[in-house]
């Protein structure tokens, strides 16, 4: 591909630090690429040497997909390629823990919403309720449950993420941060910032064994470090950054000062203003060429950037440079009398372009626009899309709402709230056979009905109740009930009625999957809470609460992509980019947004005590680059709009409309339609980069359609109270080999101290959790004793592997144990213990990509896979690793990766052994 001076300059810098300027769509993904090549080329340079951190995992699959095809094409095969990290700041941070913390092992990392639900259950224990806040109004006043979680929340990332002067701290706040740490290690979880902070601690401090061996790690193999979005950091974020190239590692930034849109979440924009003053031998290249984009549209973007004050912006001069061309029309700011006519017009406009001839990329045959080619982008979608979505819903248009915010506002996900309405007591049975009749997803009464006889049974299960001991608790599952409603309803997704444009059922089972992620989120915290209030609580949770949990800006739970148009926020459309985009709303105090009154962490926290603390209110200069951001996600039509809201604050223009209306590019009245040949409606047909699990490629050879259920549309399977038994053996054996590699070798007499270092079931009462630890200690007991002669034999534990078996499809795992044996047979080792049974051609399937994984990994070929199963009489298998089998699995995974990028996920044909086994079978078709 043709590099532009710039961008080949930047590619070619890699003997000194580099401050990479990337405007929007100025193609920084193919710069770090081809730089990451040009690394590697250098003498003694292996990719396990190279640490690359992204601000999301999409954004992270992209780039290591990239870099992958990059080196095949210049260098060929390189060993090693998977030891090359390329992800979030959190999970390089949780690996790091991971391996040099073995107690971190049993731990796990909470959602945002998980977090704040942990909190409200443990309100006196998390410090929540300790803590007061005062205002000048009210005085001193404690904080409360659900009220304050959030605000909580807060509070406790401000006092581990930012530089906080913590003797101006009151000891309440102290003291409730130390009682919120405890419970987290109670519980064995991480929230997203203590993952952050206990690296961080790691690589700052020098004394104890586990610090030495990470200091240690980074000193002897952390020798280049890249950071994007690095605009957004905040101050954790930049220690563990200095952390990384504290032993003289070299540092490559890449950002857009213009596109700080977080600082709400403690960016620091100053982070990437003053880099080259903060590091040494700064090189600065920017690149300012804008491929995505018309022309129009990026003169209105760089206008929107150039008023931001000097001093507050590193100096760029972003030029179009792609292939869109500007037609009279493209760019309109029109108003409106109401914001029904707002919306209205929105829809017209969106069905006037649909099948309107585009072309994506440089000689590529036009086709007709579709639905998904539209994205209306609100600064706030609780606060202003409700028109839009009414009219959208009564015209039949498919449209996805991204997040969960509103996701409670659908016909469906209303309907599904009524069934723990009606569980709790709340709404008797024929407001839960009205909500699912309205919903008008091909349910009949009688339909309901039977369902509704699976939401009795959460009362009187063979006669008990709810309140009865004898019946154990770990049978009220919210999940399973979920389940089994939909199933015992018949509800298919060919059931749901659909217009002749858009497939209504792929849309409300998105939704539907995207509300069990919801339940699950709940489910893990409330788990063992008692029936009743369990019931009471959610049905509460579920009209309360939920809706105001899940962030606008919170990513989605399934990862469909439905020919549907996408409304979100501006600051979840970071990163993506549109044919059409609208920009509705944009009233004053709203874009840019007001500072509004009410609680906030400075009355909890005093500002004194935090650096630059107002930043976290955001300023106009940080609206406008979130306006910046807005404009610059459409390629070729943009559409600004503005209808009074409610009330005299919301009643007039925001200057950023105003200021567009004076860009020459820009029209304020529609033109008349041109005469066009339009083509027939296609969306899009990516070539997205699919990174997959192992877990989740099974799933995928097992069945497409339960692939599409728990991974597209987001359903989960039903908490099980043995949940965490099998990763405890295998962190058990991870810390065996781990040990036995550096010579150090377990005696039986650890075992029992090993199991409990590891042994996690937080679902299990205490009568099962002891019984799982006698059955561990007896695994480990067993294969100690069969296997402490071979233990010098590990040369690798947990071992990353990935495997690139096609353009654009990547398979990655960890290899349990690789041992070289007596023989100097290389041996591929998978333990299996007593979960739930897997086919022995998957498992066969399974350890030939391990086996593919090892040769990507060393450039050999192992010579055998091994199945050692832990379970007392059990058999365990050893294979000769399968020429043929070696070349039919990446035949056979690419199909898979294409089934995925085409949406060709059908149902097995008839029932088999894996419906019998499927969580999702009775919402797939009727068992025999």
């Amino acid at each position: 591909m043709h590099l532009t001076p710039s961008q080949q300059q930047a590619i070619s810098t890699v003997n000194q630090h580099l401050l990479l300027v990337a405007c929007a769509g100025s193609g920084k993904t193919e710069v770090v690429a081809q730089r990451t090549v040009e690394i590697l080329k250098r003498p003694g340079v292996h990719p396990r040497n190279v640490v690359a951190f992204t601000f999301t995992d999409k954004a992270a699959a992209e780039l290591k997909e990239r870099i992958a095809a990059r080196v095949r094409q210049q260098l060929g095969e390189v060993p090693g390629l998977a030891e090359m990290y390329v992800g979030t700041m959190h999970g390089y941070a949780l690996s790091l823990l991971q391996t040099h913390v073995p107690e971190t092992f049993k731990y796990a990392v909470l959602s945002d919403v998980q977090n704040r639900l942990l909190i409200d259950r443990n309100s006196t224990r998390s410090g929540l309720t300790s803590v007061h806040a005062t205002t000048a109004t009210k005085g001193r006043q404690p904080l409360r449950r659900y009220v304050h979680s959030r605000l909580y929340q807060q509070v406790l990332s401000i006092l581990r993420e930012d530089e906080v002067d913590t003797t101006e701290l009151p000891e309440e706040v102290s003291g409730g941060l130390s009682a919120y740490r405890e419970l987290l290690a109670e519980h064995r979880y991480f929230d997203f910032t203590e993952v952050l902070r206990r690296a961080v601690e790691l690589l700052e401090d020098a004394e104890d064994d586990a610090v030495v061996g990470a200091r240690q790690h980074v000193r002897d193999t952390v020798r280049y470090v890249v950071v994007d979005e690095y605009q957004d950091s905040n101050p954790i974020q930049e220690r563990l950054i200095q952390g990384l190239a504290q032993f003289g590692a070299n540092l490559c930034v890449v950002g857009d000062d213009d596109q700080t849109i977080y600082q709400w979440r403690g960016s620091a924009v100053d982070n990437i203003l003053t880099f080259a003053g903060r590091y040494p031998d700064v090189a600065r290249v920017t690149l300012d060429d804008n491929f995505r984009s018309s022309p129009a549209i990026v003169d209105l973007g760089r206008s929107i950037a150039e008023h931001i004050p000097d001093g507050h912006r590193l100096p760029k001069q972003m030029t179009a440079a792609g292939h869109q061309r500007f037609e009279r029309g493209d760019l309109l700011a029109v108003d409106f009398t109401t914001p029904d006519d707002e919306a209205a017009w929105i829809c017209d406009r969106i069905a006037a372009l649909r099948g309107t001839p585009f072309t994506d990329s440089p000689g590529a045959e036009p086709r007709g626009m579709s639905w998904s080619d539209c994205a209306v982008l609100f600064r706030s979608v609780s606060g202003d899309a409700g028109q839009l979505v009414a009219e959208l819903r009564r015209r039949g248009i498919p449209y996805v709402i991204k997040g969960l915010a509103r996701l409670f506002e659908t016909p469906e996900v209303k309907a599904a709230v009524s069934c723990f309405e009606y569980v709790a007591g709340r709404v008797e049975a024929s407001e839960v056979e009205e909500a699912w009749l309205t919903a008008d997803v091909g349910l009949s009464v009688d339909d309901v009905r039977r369902g509704i006889k699976v939401l009795d049974d959460w009362h009187t299960p063979d006669g008990t109740d709810a309140t009865d001991e004898s019946r154990p608790w770990d049978t009220y599952n919210l999940q399973r009930t979920y389940l089994d409603f939909l199933a015992e309803t018949g509800l298919r997704e060919e059931r749901v009625p659909s217009s002749t444009d858009a497939d209504r059922g792929e849309l409300v089972f998105y939704n539907l999957g995207r509300f069990s992620t919801a339940i699950n989120d709940f489910e893990r915290i409330q788990f063992k809470s008692e029936p009743a209030q369990k019931a009471e609580d959610f049905a509460a949770w579920l009209t309360y609460q939920a809706p105001t949990y899940y962030e606008e800006s919170a990513a989605d739970a399934g990862y469909a992509r439905p020919d549907a148009v996408v409304i979100a926020t501006v600051h979840q459309a970071k990163g993506m980019q549109w044919p059409a985009v609208f920009v509705p709303a944009l009233r004053r105090n709203r874009f840019p947004g007001k500072r509004h009154g009410g609680l906030n962490v400075f009355h909890v926290i005093p500002q004194q005590a935090v650096a630059d603390a107002d930043r976290y209110r955001g300023s106009e200069e940080d609206e406008r680059r979130l306006l910046y951001v807005a404009v610059t996600r459409a390629q070729k039509y943009l559409a600004l709009s503005f209808s009074p809201g409610k009330g005299n604050l919301y009643a007039r223009k925001s200057d950023y409309f105003l200021e567009a209306t004076r860009n020459p590019y820009v029209l304020t009245t529609e033109p008349p339609a041109a005469d066009i040949d339009r083509l027939p409606p296609r969306p899009k047909q990516d070539t997205p980069d699919v990174v997959l699990s192992f877990s989740e490629l099974k799933y995928l050879f097992e069945c497409p359609y339960q692939f599409k259920l728990r991974f597209l549309y987001g359903f989960d399977s039903p908490l099980q109270k043995e949940l965490g038994y099998g990763k405890s053996l295998h962190d058990v054996l991870a810390e065996v080999h781990k040990r036995a590699i550096e010579g150090d070798y377990v005696s039986k007499d650890e075992v029992e101290q090993l199991v409990d270092r590891h042994l996690n079931t937080p679902f299990a009462n205490p009568v099962l959790h002891e019984q799982l630890r006698t059955a561990a200690v007896g695994a480990i007991r067993r294969y100690l004793r069969d296997n402490q002669a071979t233990l010098h034999l590990s040369e690798y534990s947990e071992q990353p592997v990935e495997v690139h078996v096609a353009p654009g499809v990547t398979v990655n795992g960890r290899i349990d144990l690789i041992r070289r044996l007596d023989t100097d047979e290389v041996s591929v080792v998978d333990f299996k213990s007593s979960e739930r049974a897997q086919a022995e051609d998957v498992t066969r399937d399974q350890l030939h990509i391990y086996a593919l994984g090892y040769h990507e990994l060393t450039g050999d070929r192992p010579d055998l896979v091994e199945v050692v199963n832990l379970d007392p009489g059990s058999q365990s298998t050893r294979d000769l690793v399968s020429d043929d089998l070696l070349a039919s699995i990446g035949t056979k995974v690419d199909a898979a990766g294409q089934a995925l990028r085409d949406n060709n996920l059908p149902r097995l044909r008839t029932w088999c052994t894996t419906c019998a086994t499927c969580d999702f079978a009775a919402i797939c078709r009727d068992k025999p």
